[in-house]
């Protein structure tokens, strides 16, 4: 959805948030979507020797000295260009530039404009084509490398400063000169290790998806660093994250101590923002959820209480993927509101909305009790809510032991899970959240066997099954 065009706001404010474009605020570079769009208007634009090799080195490693020099050679190409051309392909690119943005990219927006900041897209690409993109994203304004024109066409000369490097950070203190913007109260982001005279020069600097050398400075200076296709504090090397490594290493075939079987894995979603609630029986419930969503080809977004996100080493590996962490005593929205920006990412979040397993008695009864987290994200969010009927995973790792059962590998427990449709009726609102938690709870139980659904004599060994040692 495009976002609303606004004018600068008043001079009296005095910070700015500098964009950089390409790997910053999108998945890789615009120039191919432009030349494209240029292509399909008939324009003559003007080629790079060996551009199609330089796009892709650029998309794998980031900026380089060589590959700017021969971009920069395209701007004597554009002798003769027709401006009005250029701009109607640029208008031509906007909806598929806007398909590029990064997931995080939108949510980082919207907390600048919350805090008065002026948006700026800061980026050597042609004003005249990005323009429109920047006006369609709700940015401010847009420093951007100008063409020098003539009688309306462009005369194959730059128009003042070629904005990359130390050219890009003079190109955006003369804008924030004149528009009253104070430099140390600014922040800058930016993927690529040409724009450290840029994020220098603001009070709060933060490298986007960086290329290696920009990386290994914002240690060294301190500058944190943020992937904006993937939630806070999970890292990405070449667009890959822990989870997707973890995510193709474990598989059903390498777990013998248990079998699987996964039944309407089609329900879920294979992209864009989806919950998924299952039924909690064991401590291996998130395990066999994650390899039920490696099925799906998702990764998906477990919450896990603090004492597990804060203990030392393991917490810093659950953090790297992507664990939200739940503080269940301190009554704070901060789960919820993290969850819900992993959705507006298009991530899949998974809960377990009875919070804990059942102990005792209850861990038997066939009516499923849960707490209203899903129904009031689902409330903020609208994203669809998929049922997970989950069986058989107490067999494989009882409430009362410590560690699963990995010895028995002669005889291992069946583990099923049965995935639903969306659940329907969920009346989505702040006072429906009792009635709509019901409603998931019981989508949840019909998913499972018919031995659940019924009350059963319990016997004293089953009780010491189900109660912590």
């Amino acid at each position: 959805m495009m976002a609303p065009s606004r004018s600068p706001r008043a001079t009296s404010v005095r910070r700015a948030a500098f964009f950089d474009l390409d790997r910053t605020l999108l998945a890789g570079g615009s120039a191919p979507v432009f030349a494209k769009a240029m292509e399909t208007l008939g324009v003559n634009a003007p080629k790079v020797p060996g551009q199609d090799l330089i796009l892709k080195l650029y998309d794998i490693l980031g900026e380089t000295k060589t590959g700017m020099q021969v971009a920069k050679s395209a701007v004597g190409r554009s002798a003769g260009l027709r401006r009005s051309d250029v701009s109607l392909a640029a208008a031509g690119a906007v909806e598929e530039l806007l398909a590029k943005v990064q997931p995080y990219v939108h949510g980082l927006l919207d907390e600048h404009r919350a805090s008065g900041d002026l948006l700026v897209l800061a980026t050597t690409s042609p004003f005249d084509l990005v323009s429109p993109f920047a006006k369609a994203l709700g940015f401010d304004a847009v420093v951007a490398t100008k063409y020098l024109e003539s009688d309306g066409a462009y005369t194959g000369e730059v128009d003042g400063d070629w904005v990359w490097g130390e050219g890009k950070l003079a190109a955006v203190q003369a804008w924030a000169s004149s528009n009253g913007v104070s430099m140390a109260d600014s922040a800058a982001y930016s993927d690529s290790y040409f724009d450290s005279p840029l994020l220098s020069a603001v009070g709060r600097p933060m490298a986007i998806n960086p290329d290696l050398r920009l990386l290994a400075q914002s240690a060294l200076k301190g500058w944190p660093v943020r992937w904006l296709d993937a939630p806070i504090g999970v890292p990405r090397l070449f667009g890959i994250e822990p989870m997707d490594v973890l995510r193709r290493m474990v598989q059903p075939e390498f777990i013998p101590y248990a079998r699987f079987a996964f039944d309407g894995v089609e329900n879920i979603p294979k992209s864009g923002p989806v919950i998924i609630a299952s039924n909690h029986r064991s401590y291996f419930d998130p395990l066999a959820v994650a390899l039920l969503l490696a099925k799906a080809g998702r990764n998906g977004r477990f919450m896990a209480k603090k004492e597990v996100v804060d203990a030392p080493v393991v917490g810093q590996i659950v953090k790297a993927f992507g664990t939200i962490r739940v503080d269940r005593g301190a009554g704070s929205t901060q789960p919820i509101d993290e969850a819900a920006e992993a959705l507006s990412g298009g991530e899949a979040v998974v809960f377990f909305p009875q919070g804990t397993i059942p102990r005792g008695e209850l861990f038997f009864d066939p009516i499923l009790v849960g707490r209203q987290g899903v129904a009031k994200l689902a409330a903020m969010t609208g994203a669809p809510v998929i049922p997970v009927g989950l069986w058989g995973t107490e067999a494989v790792w009882p409430r009362n032991a410590k560690v699963p059962n990995v010895a028995n590998v002669t005889a291992p427990p069946q583990v099923t899970l049965t995935v639903g449709k969306p659940v329907k009726g969920l009346k989505l609102s702040a006072k429906s959240a009792s009635a709509d938690t019901e409603r998931l709870m019981k989508a949840i139980a019909d998913l499972l066997p018919a031995e659940a659904r019924k009350k059963r004599k319990i016997s004293e060994a089953d009780l010491r099954k189900a109660n912590p040692s």
